[in-house]
């Protein structure tokens, strides 16, 4: 049974539009994507060619998405793609993607073509939410005609183009069982149990696509800044069977995750636990940058 009864809805019946209406209203702005996101791009535009490439278009306003594409792009070149704020609340996940982009990239623009977004979600980053505006979550929406349009924007964009690199940066947090787990319940009419929330750094593979060896090295690369995830006393992280150390899989395509996007060959979403008492908001970033160093590293690796 749920710990608590969420606030809006009943149990056992479905949200309607007042519902998620009412969801819509409880939210409040805790923090400035112009501030924080935008504001860094200008800095950028010495290694990165800076494109607007959509806008959300929400009652609760209007959000401009920005990617950033290595400047000389050559058809020469393996593309890679790395993806921040899916979720808007997984904070180092954009800060991380933006600290890679202004201190590591540079090592690694003479090998690839990058292509970093780093803020996916803009409204999901200011209210500290996993869902957008319309009570959907992105990272459950990357699929055909999807109704969420920090998705479908992201789909646009990466259309057309071949990637041998996915990396996609994400946190799990205590306020997925206290806060997004318990919504979910309400919205969908459906018990979904807590879990226990690793403490730790791990990584989901695409069980169509697991690329072991890849997922190590990210794990070994993150390993010398944070500690990583042990499995709980079933082997399990987040109910998933654990593959080896710091790794799960999930089958990201049927699920619409973010990490289906690009149908690259290497694929990997880091989950970072930003709410363990032996981290703060910088082991965080850190974590992230090093985890897409460590991809890389390896993808590079394969190519020689």
């Amino acid at each position: 049974m749920p710990s608590y009864i969420y606030p809006i809805g009943k149990p056992g019946q479905k949200w309607g539009e007042e519902h998620k209406r009412l969801w819509l209203a409880s939210q409040t702005k805790k923090r400035s994507y112009q501030d924080d996101v935008v504001s860094q791009l200008s800095s950028l535009a010495t290694q990165f060619d800076i494109e607007q490439h959509g806008t959300l278009h929400y009652e609760a306003g209007e959000f401009p998405l920005y990617a950033l594409g290595s400047l000389s792009w050559d058809k020469n070149k393996p593309n890679v793609l790395i993806t921040g704020g899916v979720h808007g609340y997984e904070t180092s996940g954009v800060l991380g993607a933006l600290r890679f982009a202004e201190t590591e990239a540079k090592h690694y623009q003479d090998k690839f073509n990058l292509m970093i977004v780093p803020c996916v979600s803009p409204w999901g980053y200011e209210t500290i939410n996993r869902w957008n505006p319309d009570a959907i979550d992105p990272n459950r929406s990357f699929y055909s005609n999807s109704p969420a349009q920090e998705s479908a924007a992201l789909m646009k964009l990466v259309a057309g183009l071949d990637f041998i690199m996915h990396i996609d940066l994400h946190e799990t947090t205590d306020t997925d069982n206290s806060e997004f787990r318990p919504a979910l319940s309400a919205r969908d009419a459906v018990e979904h149990k807590e879990w226990a929330i690793p403490d730790g750094f791990y990584t989901v593979g695409d069980s169509a696509n697991p690329c072991a060896d890849f997922q190590r090295a990210i794990i070994e690369a993150v390993e010398k800044v944070t500690h990583i995830a042990p499995a709980d006393e079933t082997g399990r992280i987040i109910g998933e069977k654990i593959q080896q150390k710091g790794v799960i899989n999930y089958d990201v395509k049927p699920l619409g995750l973010c990490a289906s996007v690009s149908n690259a060959k290497f694929v990997s979403t880091t989950e970072v636990y930003p709410d363990s008492p032996k981290v703060d908001g910088e082991n965080c970033i850190l974590a992230q940058v090093a985890a897409v160093k460590g991809a890389l590293d390896f993808v590079l690796s394969q190519l020689d």
